[in-house]
């Protein structure tokens, strides 16, 4: 019901859907003609995909869906699988510990680069020393066939009961050595992490590596790359992340993120003058002196872009702060941004009107 209200009031992420859609056709078909490229060959079977399959899907955190083209082949999702798994061990276990582990920076080397950062840890883990990592902490207390069946459990509900299953054809553990070139041989990430361990001065933390084993650990993060799926369904795992879920599965989720988005929302209308929507949160009750993380409110966005019709809204009916300070200093009020760009009426009208007018609805 809560989808269908939404879309009857125009509510919905995406409102001009038919036009959105019909723009994003028009690319695909555009794009269909290029041909250039090759498929990936480190992998036998990935060798023998038909180049000429070409699917898209979308789905948005509302449910908004749309597939052009050969959406329901599968695929194995190879490094698409690090940011889920990321997803799945930082909620499993919190982001904090995880991060004890592996970084948060970009290398600026080849993701398949075995390297760590100056902390002796992988830098990040959507690199694959970093992704090994992640694999190393999913349940390593339990079987690996039932770690397996853990992670393949959470890729079902990020789905929706949606397709996702398992490719062993398309895992390079069995044939690694030969044919897993440009990428780290199996014997290059064994020897890496056995060095990383009898270095002992390292943070990197392969004794969890060790706990069931190099090979048994390099299984598992292979199986996991060699999980199937197909568009359709990859954009609802996509879309259940962005989305957060039921706050467990992104673990950027936290629990002031319903303010967060009230912020975005009342700061995205004053930057484009969209006076429905600020005057709608208002009458709901909304704080219109709500700040982002630089302490800038909808006033000094509004004033920033020139529209009078918001700035008096604030000012008059609202009754903003009407000098409120970002975290850059004192000087830099509304009034200053509006003497940045130019917009001496502005400026004017905030500093004599202040919050001593009488409340007039402006429209």
């Amino acid at each position: 019901m809560q989808l269908i209200s939404q879309a009857l009031r125009n509510h919905l992420i995406i409102p001009s859907w038919g036009e959105f859609c019909g723009k994003v056709k028009a690319i695909f078909e555009e794009c269909s003609h290029i041909k250039d490229g090759n498929v990936a060959t480190y992998i036998p079977q990935l060798a023998r995909q038909n180049p000429d399959i070409w699917g898209l899907s979308i789905c948005t955190i509302d449910g908004q869906r749309v597939s052009f083209g050969d959406s329901k082949v599968p695929f194995c999702v190879q490094s698409v699988s690090k940011a889920f798994n990321y997803a799945i061990v930082s909620s499993d276990l919190g982001a904090d510990f995880v991060h004890s582990y592996v970084g948060h920076e970009p290398s600026g080397r080849l993701f398949n680069e075995i390297c760590l950062d100056a902390n002796g840890k992988p830098h990040n883990p959507l690199i694959n020393a970093g992704a090994i990592i992640v694999t190393s902490l999913i349940r390593n207390h339990l079987t690996m066939a039932d770690r397996f069946d853990f992670v393949l459990n959470e890729y079902r509900k990020l789905a929706g009961g949606e397709h996702v299953g398992f490719n062993n054809a398309t895992n390079p553990l069995p044939s690694l050595i030969l044919f897993y070139s440009p990428l780290p041989t199996l014997g290059v990430l064994f020897g890496w992490c056995r060095t990383a361990v009898l270095s002992g001065g390292s943070l990197f933390s392969v004794s969890l590596l060790l706990k069931k084993g190099l090979r048994e650990e390099l299984d598992l993060y292979f199986q996991l790359c060699s999980l199937e799926t197909n568009c359709d369904t990859a954009a609802v795992m996509a879309a259940t992340l962005a989305n957060g879920d039921s706050k467990k599965h992104d673990p950027r989720r936290r629990i002031g993120n319903r303010d967060t988005e009230i912020v975005v929302s009342l700061l995205f209308a004053a930057k484009y003058g969209d006076f429905d929507v600020v005057r709608r949160m208002y009458l709901q009750g909304t704080n219109l002196e709500m700040a982002d993380y630089d302490g800038r409110t909808a006033l000094h966005v509004a004033a920033a872009e020139g529209h009078m019709h918001l700035v008096k809204f604030f000012v008059n009916v609202a009754k903003v702060n009407h000098q409120p300070r970002d975290r850059y200093g004192n000087e830099y009020t509304a009034v200053r941004d509006c003497l940045d760009k130019n917009y001496t009426t502005i400026c004017t009208f905030v500093i004599v009107h202040r919050s001593l007018v009488p409340p007039t609805f402006v429209n």
